[in-house]
């Protein structure tokens, strides 16, 4: 398919960038004002909106970039040094073989993790799609593949995205899950050579290349970057990826029923639906849910 030129409409100032032959403008959003009795250590970045404030200020913001067709795509950025994350294994997929998980691995967000919870996306393709391995709390659920995009969390719930067996684990890492998901969008900051071919990202509803689509990234600072869309194809979640600043990046789950991003403005408060059009409640995670997920957790 050819190449999808993404728009990105700014409030009032944008930077051209070229990706993939296409001029590609970054927006800027109107910016969310902190309450005054939050004391902020990290100020909100132009073009970025606040999301979640946690102990040490800006925890979680967004940037929505417009498509040509008018739909958007949300790209929520999770501050590293402020957030770390837990895997979630639903109640039917991936399957445990009778593995024992830990409450901070089960299907519904645990007692522990109510207090600091900052936010919940879901996680990748069924395991009968082959796209990839899950390991969770030290345990192979799914056998792991070489050469497979991979969210890898570390003992202490850092974060980090890479190809399984080539750029992670790093030396020494103290691995306690794995997500994989197809081979990689993003890859030293460029596009793969395949991110065009709709067709090789994953079986679409109705058959057609613009469906729901969702997308994990991570910058040069660290920070994991989730684009989430309802109207999509790969290309678009690449770009605007790289866009927000993403130097590697996997697609994760399609599909309406699928695709859902919230956040809390606060630790422990009630989650928010950020991806418009969203079809699951935003308490999805802590109702519990029958597929994968990963939680955002506050620190400090």
């Amino acid at each position: 398919m050819a190449g999808i030129a993404l728009l990105l409409a700014g409030c009032s100032s944008a930077t051209p960038l070229a990706v993939g032959g296409a001029a590609v403008r970054a927006a800027t959003t109107t910016t969310t004002t902190i309450p005054p009795t939050t004391t902020t250590t990290v100020p909100e970045e132009p073009g970025w909106t606040t999301l979640s404030v946690g102990p040490h200020g800006i925890a979680i913001d967004e940037r929505t970039f417009s498509q040509p067709d008018g739909s958007q795509i949300v790209v929520t950025r999770f501050l590293h040094d402020h957030v770390n994350y837990s895997l979630h294994i639903g109640t039917e997929d991936p399957p445990t073989g009778g593995a024992v998980l830990g409450p901070q691995s089960g299907s519904a967000v645990s007692a522990a993790e109510q207090p600091v919870l900052l936010g919940c996306f879901n996680g990748g393709f069924k395991v009968a799609a082959g796209v990839g391995g899950t390991m969770s709390g030290g345990t192979v659920l799914v056998p792991l593949k070489v050469g497979m995009a991979s969210l890898v969390l570390d003992t202490t719930g850092a974060a980090q995205i890479g190809v399984w067996g080539s750029t992670v684990p790093t030396p020494g890492e103290q691995v306690a899950s794995v997500r994989q998901n197809l081979p990689p969008l993003v890859l030293n900051g460029q596009l793969t050579p395949d991110v065009s071919t709709w067709q090789d990202w994953g079986t679409t509803l109705g058959g057609g290349p613009t469906v729901a689509r969702s997308a994990l990234g991570q910058d040069a600072a660290g920070n994991l970057l989730y684009a989430g869309s309802m109207h999509s194809v790969p290309l678009d979640l690449a770009t605007a990826l790289i866009s927000a600043g993403a130097t590697t990046a996997m697609e994760l789950d399609i599909s309406p029923g699928q695709v859902q991003m919230d956040t809390a403005p606060t630790p422990g408060a009630p989650l928010v639906a950020q991806i418009p059009g969203q079809n699951r409640p935003a308490d999805q995670c802590q109702a519990g849910w029958t597929r994968d997920f990963i939680t955002v957790l506050s620190v400090g």
